[in-house]
């Protein structure tokens, strides 16, 4: 049944991934989420069910608008992708539980704020927003020990990425220190600080690609979030075992 369940998990998030891409493209520019229906951004042609099976749909449409033939960006099929597996990945780790619904909301607001943030350097309010309420109330029934660990690591990393962003007067984005508190909140303290490590490391490697690739120096914006975002996903599932790996190694 563990096997049968992960697929179905995979399913779902292949599912919520679509619409997660709705809503990272959508909200940041005000528009509904529910109306209009998917569309060609290009041709304004209405899609149909043959064009919205997550995944399969670019594959099988050769990541090419049926319309027009306007190529379709690889950022739906691959959060769709990413999402699914990061579902499927959730429930074999941590079962039916409490825990679960945390790692769900989690990955889900991450996936969305990762679209947003590739799509226009923003990493919306109300996306983060939307997501604290239910993930404290998550928190509240499946807590971190001792309980105030979820309280010091929201303080803790909004308080750190804020005094970066005074420090280096506006390097940091308000969307990224806001982010941080969320993550801190799920995290906790330690984790919180390992995701903000790891993701300097994931942002430096990405951003020198990204800056070769512009060829337009180092002030060329590059969105953090996508990076955040994999370091948190990362602390979450494997924070406790590389923290304790470099408590080994060194002491």
């Amino acid at each position: 049944m563990t096997s049968l369940y992960t697929i179905l998990f995979f399913i779902y998030g292949l599912i919520f991934g679509s619409f997660f891409n709705v809503v990272g493209l959508r909200v940041p520019k005000g528009e509904s989420i529910v109306k209009p229906p998917s569309h060609c951004t290009v041709c304004d042609r209405n899609l149909t069910a043959v064009d919205l099976v997550p995944v399969f749909s670019y594959l099988f449409l050769k990541g090419k608008c049926r319309g027009c033939g306007t190529k379709i960006h690889w950022i739906y099929p691959v959060m769709e992708l990413v999402t699914g597996l990061l579902f499927a990945f959730a429930y074999s780790q941590l079962g039916f539980s409490i825990e679960l619904i945390v790692a769900i909301l989690f990955i889900s607001m991450l996936v969305i704020i990762t679209v947003s943030d590739l799509a226009y350097m923003l990493i919306p309010d109300k996306i983060l927003l939307f997501f604290l309420i239910p993930l404290i109330i998550a928190r509240v029934f499946s807590p971190l020990t001792p309980w105030w660990e979820s309280l010091l690591g929201a303080v803790v990393g909004f308080g750190v990425l804020f005094l970066i962003a005074v420090l280096s007067k506006g390097g940091m984005g308000g969307g990224d220190i806001k982010l941080f508190f969320v993550i801190g909140m799920v995290l906790g303290f330690v984790p919180t600080l390992l995701t903000l490590f790891l993701a300097s490391i994931i942002g430096t490697f990405f951003g020198i690609i990204a800056l070769k690739k512009a060829k337009k120096g180092r002030k060329t914006p590059i969105p953090f979030g996508p990076s955040i975002a994999i370091a948190a996903i990362i602390s979450y599932f494997y924070g406790e075992t590389i923290v304790d790996w470099y408590v080994n190694l060194f002491f």
